[in-house]
């Protein structure tokens, strides 16, 4: 009994190193991907809070925006902004409409639906 316990802690430790390793490999790319990149983010962010600012979104609402294009729920909002997850809701229903767009997903496509378009000319060169 003992030698299974054994074997399986030894297991386990190996599995965590494991992925220890993989964690640090994605996150030196993902570090290295944003020092590449970091002029085009910035440009990128600056553009999403002008539009933002367009849209005439109070500081909280281009605060819980944000949060929803980086993908967290309703509730991971409102444990981050330490408020109810009513309030972030109507927050979110008042974006849409100031945006005037229908929920989340067109919030996302309306910044990155041009982003993630093929490049034309890589187009017109496989024809």
């Amino acid at each position: 009994m003992f030698g299974y316990v054994l074997t399986r802690m030894i297991r386990g430790r190996r599995q965590l190193n494991q992925m220890h390793t993989r964690l640090d490999s994605v996150q030196a790319e993902s570090r290295r991907w944003r020092e590449r990149y970091q002029s085009t983010i910035r440009g990128l962010s600056e553009a999403i809070q002008e539009q933002f600012e367009a849209w005439q979104l109070s500081k909280a609402e281009a605060e819980i925006a944000l949060l929803l294009l980086k993908g967290l729920s309703l509730k991971e909002i409102a444990a981050v902004r330490t408020t109810g997850e009513r309030t972030v809701r109507e927050q979110a229903r008042a974006i849409y409409r100031k945006a005037g767009l229908t929920g989340r997903s067109e919030l996302s496509a309306f910044f990155l639906e041009d982003l993630l378009l093929p490049d034309p000319e890589a187009m017109i060169d496989r024809e």
